[in-house]
């Protein structure tokens, strides 16, 4: 056993088995890039969720990680990191919404740097204790409004939102380099899916992809 998997549990429940459960589940789901698969294997998500939630870390589900936010669940970070892959290891990444950090250090794995923002401080802390817990070294973290990014460190090849807006921030399409790409959740009307623009040399391609359900990208910082 890891010896990060007996961090928080004694019980089994976070072991290098139960995660190869979990991998196996999402290949049947429909995950399909062997690269995020294994490293979903890797990244301890218990180490990412409160103490009493351990148990259920590799289930399928979202869980609440405090201040009215969620984890994603396993299937739709592999999703996401998977479209934000797209058979090639990104170079440099922005998340928006760090949230516990479990997406930022999946990113972390494929990626060569990770910039993420967060807009609540106390998320933002948590976070990095999550991250330096789980070993996660190259990722740069910032408390600060998602809906601007971070211009002075573009452009980014990726993208990634982990809140659901009902249109695209103009200031992050500027900050995508061209032949990159933009995974988002996007509201409109009662429905919400994932959404990937990619920039070309003229203008913007835009693809709507899975059925998701995330909390609203909010404004300001908190």
């Amino acid at each position: 056993m890891n010896t990060s998997d007996v961090n928080h549990s004694g019980i089994g429940m976070t072991s290098q088995r139960t995660r190869m459960r979990m991998v196996d589940r999402l290949r049947q789901q429909g995950i399909r890039d062997e690269i995020v698969l294994s490293v979903m294997g890797e990244v301890p998500r218990h180490l990412f969720v409160d103490e009493a939630l351990a148990s259920r870390a590799y289930d399928d589900v979202s869980l609440p990680i405090g201040f009215g936010q969620t984890i994603s669940s396993p299937f739709t970070v592999a999703r996401m990191t998977e479209l934000a892959r797209a058979n090639r290891d990104p170079n440099k990444v922005l998340e928006i919404g760090t949230g516990c950090g479990y997406q930022c250090a999946v990113l972390a794995r494929v990626a060569k740097t990770v910039h993420s923002v967060e807009r609540l401080l106390q998320l933002t802390v948590k976070a990095r204790r999550n991250l330096r817990a789980a070993r996660v070294l190259n990722v740069r973290l910032r408390h600060g409004d998602g809906h601007v990014g971070l211009p002075t460190e573009g452009p980014f090849d990726v993208i990634l939102m982990t809140a659901a807006t009902t249109h695209v921030p103009k200031a992050l399409l500027e900050q995508l380099e061209v032949g990159g790409r933009m995974i988002f959740p996007m509201t409109k009307g009662e429905e919400q899916h994932l959404w990937v623009i990619e920039r070309t040399a003229q203008s913007y391609t835009e693809r709507r992809m899975d059925a998701v359900k995330f909390v609203p990208l909010l404004p300001g910082t908190g």
